[in-house]
């Protein structure tokens, strides 16, 4: 682990010297009104009336990222050669910082975190501003929090962010005993947020709760066996870019005349409690913004409105959004007001969000649902049913595959992250250890009303060949995506109970039957061949022990690694173990990447080889002679 890179002295002494540094002249403590207006001054406004930036960085960089401190519980278990890198010269960065902050010019926010009696962080913002563009920094990321209240119990916590720093620097340091983050060379807003969030799961976990990368919602559906309204807490776990904001905010159809409904309360971060509940930690949602009014409406109308405080979207001259094109750029950003979030229902407009960012305890409720999403293209089945052990290796394993789209060199590989959060600060396993504990203890005391499942909101069908000489991957047959209102189903299926499950090759439960669909479509039978399925199904295996491996060296208890191996020896008892090449005829006609959307503008014609799009320079030449 390298730990002898690491210097707890000198982040201590930084900690310390960081107090009256903080304390100087240069540092503007700005309400939000203050920095609104100082922010709408380098904003574009759009045709609604909302401001929209650019930001030069428009992603997180989790690459660059190190957490300081002195032992396992805290640092990267597995650090890379950069990050190693960038720990070793980080006394001499802390130190340039408190320079920094001494002679440039800083904005202070501060702002609260959470909403209830028990834990609420204060979060405080230093955003240098020596470029006026940086107040929408302190302003987007200030408005996905609320007022500091008096009264709270806290923790303080503390961000610097300083975007001017020569972008071969950028890095971003996290030293969690002292409940400090900085963020150098990204003016990504993202990172503020995530500075804050991470921090405060960190410091959940050890208060007895347990930190979630997850949306939830509280749902309200008629059962379908005794005809009785039931309302349930939804936990929807996810990876960026698997649809757990879409999933959050979804009214999967249901019938609101019968009483039925979805109601959002967080889309990203909660800390879940030992009695079920759970607080939620933003007022405000940042989420992605390739979002259609046809499939998602609440969260269209909601970054349409002119509340709206938009990032790195696409807009024309007339100041016309299109959330679709993502030709700059495919991380388009919104801070959206929550209470925005409205769906038409005749001749009205509802609210979707809850009352409240925090859910009920179970014992107020009629049952608890965790759901995982997964997006993979190949054989996984669109909804699995899953046992409280079960559920709680999804939750280990962490499951999704890269993109041909997004990571072509990677495409079709698995990625996996406990919980689905790669924000976790220390060892993975002791994640993995309070998640069981919660689970199986609720599952005890509350027999019928825990529910487990995994939705795989990618597809089926893709076939990706490999090039044994170069390693080149070639998309051979794209993948048939499972359509939204497929999904929708689904999901409003199980929180009815109507849909039928059966047991399948995966160890799990899988759909059979689902009201208003016909899967018989989605069957794996239909688009691979047995010895095909088998050699997915072994290198799901080989992956997920080789994973738990990895989590076991991380603090995994004994008893769960032996329940995630008997679940994968079962899996091997069941394989021919006949390793087949992923291969299929190509189709004829050429194939769009593996993806939703085209990122492409409608408005641009694709590019033909020996056609040119422009007039030759001597056409050009002799018009201007004329």
């Amino acid at each position: 682990m390298a730990q002898h890179l690491y210097d707890p002295d000198a982040y201590r002494r930084f900690a310390e010297n960081l107090r009256s540094a903080l304390e100087g002249r240069n540092i503007e403590h700005a309400s939000m009104s203050a920095v609104r207006r100082k922010a709408l001054q380098t904003a574009f406004i759009t045709r609604q009336g909302s401001p929209l930036w650019w930001s030069a960085i428009s992603s997180r960089q989790a690459a660059k990222t190190v957490y300081l401190g002195s032992g396992p519980d805290v640092v990267l278990p597995t650090p890379t050669a950069e990050q190693l890198a960038i720990v070793t010269r980080a006394p001499e960065q802390l130190h340039k910082v408190l320079q920094l902050l001494r002679t440039m010019p800083f904005v202070h926010v501060r702002r609260q975190m959470g909403d209830n009696p028990e834990f609420n962080p204060v979060c405080n913002l230093y955003v240098c501003v020596a470029d006026k563009k940086n107040y929408r920094l302190a302003y987007e990321w200030g408005r996905t929090l609320g007022e500091v209240k008096k009264h709270r119990p806290g923790p303080e916590f503390h961000m610097i962010d300083i975007p001017m720093e020569h972008q071969l620097r950028m890095q971003i340091l996290t030293i969690p005993e002292h409940d400090i983050n900085i963020a150098l060379g990204s003016d990504y807003t993202g990172e503020c947020k995530k500075g804050f969030l991470r921090q405060g799961m960190y410091r959940a976990d050890q208060r007895g709760m347990l930190g979630l990368h997850a949306g939830t919602k509280v749902v309200r559906a008629r059962d379908a066996r005794t005809g009785k309204l039931k309302t349930y807490a939804v936990f929807m776990f996810g990876l960026t870019a698997t649809g757990k904001s879409t999933w959050s905010c979804h009214q999967l159809g249901l019938d609101p005349a019968a009483g039925e409904g979805t109601w959002v309360a967080q889309d990203d971060i909660v800390w879940l409690r030992r009695d079920g509940s759970s607080y939620g930690t933003e007022q405000n949602y940042y989420v992605k913004t390739d979002v259609t009014l046809e499939m998602q409406e609440a969260m269209y109308r909601a970054l349409a409105h002119r509340s709206a405080l938009l990032e790195n979207v696409m807009v024309n001259y007339k100041g016309e959004i299109d959330f679709t094109d993502e030709r700059l750029g495919e991380n388009g950003r919104g801070v959206l007001d929550r209470r925005q979030l409205k769906v038409r229902r005749g001749r009205r407009w509802e609210s979707i969000c809850y009352e409240s960012i925090n859910t009920p305890p179970l014992e107020e409720l009629d049952g608890i649902v965790f759901a995982f999403i997964t997006r993979r293209n190949t054989i996984m089945p669109f909804a699995q049913r899953l046992t409280p052990q079960q559920g709680v290796m999804a939750y280990l394993w962490g499951e999704s595959t890269h993109s041909f789209a997004t990571v072509p060199a990677k495409a079709g590989e698995s990625v996996r992250i406990v919980g689905m959060d790669d924000f976790i600060i220390g060892a993975q396993g002791r994640k993995v250890n309070a998640f069981y504990d919660i689970v199986m203890d609720l599952w005890a005391r509350y027999p019928g009303k825990v529910h487990f499942f995994q939705y795989n909101t990618g597809g089926m069908g893709e076939i990706i060949d490999i090039d044994k000489a170069t390693g080149k991957k070639t998309l051979v047959r794209k993948v048939q995506r499972v359509p939204i209102d497929l999904m929708a189903a689904l999901q409003r299926g199980d929180l009815r109970g109507s849909n039928e499950y059966t047991r399948g090759r995966l160890g799990t439960e899988y759909v059979v039957k689902c009201e208003g669909a016909d899967l018989a479509q989605w069957d794996p039978r239909g688009f691979y061949s047995e010895e095909q399925i088998e050699s997915y199904v072994a290198e799901l295996v080989e992956g997920r022990r080789k994973f738990t491996e990895e989590i076991a060296a991380q603090g995994l208890r004994r008893d769960i690694r032996e329940l995630a191996h008997r679940e994968l020896d079962a899996l091997d008892a069941r394989l021919a173990r006949r390793k087949a090449e992923p291969w299929a005829e190509a189709e004829e006609a050429p194939l769009a990447v593996a993806e939703e959307r085209d990122p492409r503008s409608r408005f641009i014609s694709p590019w033909e080889a020996g056609r040119s799009t422009l007039p030759s320079f001597s056409l050009l030449a002799a018009k201007g002679r004329r």
